[in-house]
């Protein structure tokens, strides 16, 4: 069983474990502190009414038997100790069967999660961390070698996140292509960071070497994670230094940081470490078979992945089977010209005048509003309304479910949705009315930041959602 393990990667598997343990971290206390408003017993969209008419071989989930916020709750909060406690270490503890049990409770709680989210939970990363925390079950401890097997697939979803990320975009938007997409990106991006203004300012020849320097990284250097090392080391950090890159420019969840942490894995790390590589025990044999099984199991399970990547109607962040065992991956197969954004306010007048003089808008924590507000880095964790706050801007159709439920949580100052905003400019009592606008943004020059203090300009475009108040049907958007 001489191959079956790599002795020299076990610092590479105790870096990747401790750091897929704080990205679980961060995922949980993400649902634990947002649940309530979106998906809880009263939130937006209930789980309950979720699971009554989504089956379990659809959707499997511990809350498919029963639902509670009690429960959630405890799932989430549980989730973020548990995780805290693979961070510290408890997996290098207990035996081998353990600890691959210790990693399986995440996952599995995770997957509960993600399967009663609906809208909240539709991102690729998600899967992609349920994806990656499925494979780590099997990685072990320090009761046997890192096997080669699990080794190989983490690199197999690293070049899957990568390649599939770059032929979207050459298969998409022309201006991947002519090298021309970053003169928009880093203002149009679903939520801006604090370094995202001074970036989109960069001269627009080294936006260009930008874009050619990242269909490198995503179209060619993701088939030297699969050449002897050095190279292969060298492929991955240069992929993480990437994705560094990409952190510093907005806020994108962990999407980023699960990417970087994927790339750790592939690095040899022996060279740093102090003397040889400690003496394993005998690989057991019941691992052994098992590890062999989950990787035939991912074989056969990523003939859907590769045909997408194969074809010309490629499409990202798509999950093939309800456990989201194999997925795959994309980013920004189109980058929009113009950013537009939902501004939400309300009123305490009895009749509403059109103008704004009434009216006071609530601030979110991450999307853009207050022009003067420099953007906040909040990634890796994850603010769920304000993303699906950008996509609404991009098309009503995508709040076509919950907004409704949104306007009436405002109208009657429910807390828990209170506490997903930055601002609430009714802490007395709530609004009679509430209304939504859609505004045009762009970054203000270095000249009008000087002149202004603001690092947005403004102009209104249209009516998003009209004056409502709870006696007014609001079951449509404009």
């Amino acid at each position: 069983m001489e191959w079956f393990t790599e002795p020299g990667y076990w610092l590479a598997r105790l870096i990747f474990q401790r750091a897929l343990a704080a990205v679980y971290l961060v995922a949980f206390l993400s649902a634990a502190l947002q649940f309530r408003a979106l998906i809880g017993e009263r939130g937006m969209l209930p789980v309950p009414r979720f699971v009554a008419r989504v089956p379990w071989r659809l959707a499997p989930s511990l809350f498919q038997l029963r639902y509670s916020d009690r429960l959630f709750a405890l799932t989430a909060w549980g989730g973020a100790l548990w995780s805290a406690a693979l961070l510290a270490g408890v997996d290098g503890l207990v035996p081998l069967w353990a600890a691959m049990l210790l990693w399986l409770a995440p996952w599995a709680l995770y997957l509960s999660i993600v399967n009663v989210g609906q809208t909240w939970y539709s991102f690729g990363w998600e899967s992609l961390l349920l994806e990656v925390g499925f494979l780590a079950v099997f990685l072990g401890n320090d009761e046997a070698g890192p096997p080669v097997l699990v080794l190989f697939l983490l690199r197999w979803v690293l070049f899957r996140v990568e390649f599939g990320a770059g032929l979207i975009k050459m298969r998409g938007d022309r201006c991947w292509r002519d090298l021309t997409c970053l003169y928009y990106h880093h203002e149009t991006q679903p939520m801006p960071g604090p370094l995202s203004w001074f970036f989109h300012h960069l001269p627009r020849p080294l936006h260009r070497v930008e874009v050619a320097a990242n269909h490198f990284t995503q179209l060619v250097v993701p088939f030297l994670l699969f050449t002897p090392q050095p190279v292969a080391s060298y492929a991955a950090a240069l992929m993480a230094l990437t994705q560094l890159w990409l952190i510093l420019s907005g806020n994108f969840s962990w999407l980023n940081w699960l990417t970087v942490t994927l790339a750790l894995s592939a690095i040899d790390w022996s060279p740093l470490a102090d003397g040889p590589p400690p003496a394993f025990p005998e690989t057991p044999v019941w691992y052994a078979v098992l590890v062999i099984a989950v990787t035939c199991l991912v074989a056969g399970l990523s003939y859907h992945p590769v045909r997408n990547l194969l074809s010309r109607r490629q499409v990202m962040n798509t999950s093939f089977d309800p456990l989201r065992l194999v997925n795959t991956y994309g980013a920004f197969g189109s980058i929009g010209r113009v950013r537009t954004e939902v501004v939400v306010e309300g009123t305490n007048e009895l009749t509403p005048s059109m103008d704004g003089q009434a009216w006071r808008e609530y601030g979110f924590k991450g999307k853009p509003g207050d022009v003067r507000r420099l953007p906040r880095q909040f990634a890796p964790y994850h603010l769920r309304l304000d993303w699906l706050m950008w996509f609404a801007g991009l098309s009503p159709a995508y709040a076509r479910s919950w907004f409704g439920p949104f306007v009436e949580r405002l109208l009657v100052n429910d807390p828990d949705t209170l506490r997903l905003l930055g601002r609430n400019p009714f802490p007395d009592e709530p609004p009679k009315y509430v209304r939504a606008r859609l505004y045009r943004y762009r970054y203000t020059t270095w000249r009008e930041l000087r002149e202004t203090g603001a690092w947005w300009h403004r102009t209104h475009v249209r009516e998003f959602w009209p004056p409502t108040r709870l006696d007014t049907p609001a079951d449509h958007i404009r």
